[in-house]
């Protein structure tokens, strides 16, 4: 009898063990079809890539001076570029037929255009200022995009709503503040360049605060929530730029008429 029981007990034993492998194997088997089916997704989206002009290769023989800010510029234009590939990532099937252009090609065109121009200005300090290297600034879909997006538009619905991609389709523009800097004194250089920096990074969180708040709040939201906070950033940023210039030299004035920014 014990071992008849024994015998009982394997047996549903072995029953619910068999039981739970099928259950795996199914699960294993869904978990492969709906991997497969992402991984196919993500490469679509993947295929695309933004491809831009080199400018390191086209510019002139760069003055010591110079060298320090022309490279950090460079290192920004590499910067720029990762975001706007992360960007064509994360928003595939967002928007319209011009999305593409209008909220990731566009501002990265107008950032680069910025950035090439500090560049150009940074070695004509201290040598020939280069000429027509804003000719650089513009990018362009490389690889298989075009195919990819024949591909991808009949995934996003006829009915997605316009307004969502409004806000992205604008950029952020604020007053340049280092074309209208005096002289920097050698000893102030650092924490002036620092600050520049800063004014850059405040207007690119700007920029990525109008995307990932798109169809957020009322009609003031931009101004409320992105616009002021962001001229109240700059102001400080600005303010220590000339306080750094004026314990070496002639604290330039006016300077505050240059935080505000627009659409």
């Amino acid at each position: 009898m014990p071992d008849n029981g024994g015998r009982h007990r394997i047996s549903r034993r072995t029953k619910l063990a068999t039981a739970a492998l099928g259950l795996a194997l199914a699960a294993g088997a869904l978990v492969i079809a709906t991997t497969a089916g992402q991984t196919g997704q993500a490469s679509a989206a993947t295929a695309q890539q933004i491809t831009c002009p080199d400018v390191a290769g086209q510019l002139p023989a760069i003055p010591a001076q110079a060298q320090a800010e022309v490279q950090r510029n460079l290192a920004l234009l590499d910067t720029q570029i990762a975001e706007a590939n992360n960007r064509l990532v994360t928003s595939a099937g967002q928007g319209g037929a011009n999305f593409v252009q209008n909220a990731i090609l566009g501002p990265l065109k107008d950032k680069r255009a910025s950035t090439i121009d500090r560049i150009a200005i940074a070695i004509g300090r201290v040598a020939g200022k280069p000429q027509g290297l804003g000719g650089l600034a513009a990018c362009s879909l490389g690889g298989q995009a075009a195919a990819t997006t024949t591909a991808a538009a009949p995934a996003a619905p006829a009915s997605t709503d316009p307004s969502a991609a409004e806000p992205a389709a604008g950029q952020i523009t604020c007053p340049d503040v280092e074309s209208r800097l005096p002289a920097i004194p050698a000893q102030a250089q650092a924490e002036v360049q620092r600050n520049l920096a800063l004014l850059d990074t405040q207007i690119a969180e700007a920029d990525n605060r109008l995307v990932t708040s798109a169809g957020e709040g009322g009609a003031n939201f931009v101004q409320n929530a992105i616009l002021g906070p962001l001229e109240d950033k700059r102001i400080a940023t600005i303010n220590r730029i000339a306080t750094a210039i004026g314990r070496n030299a002639d604290k330039p004035q006016g300077l505050d008429a240059l935080a505000p920014c627009s659409l």
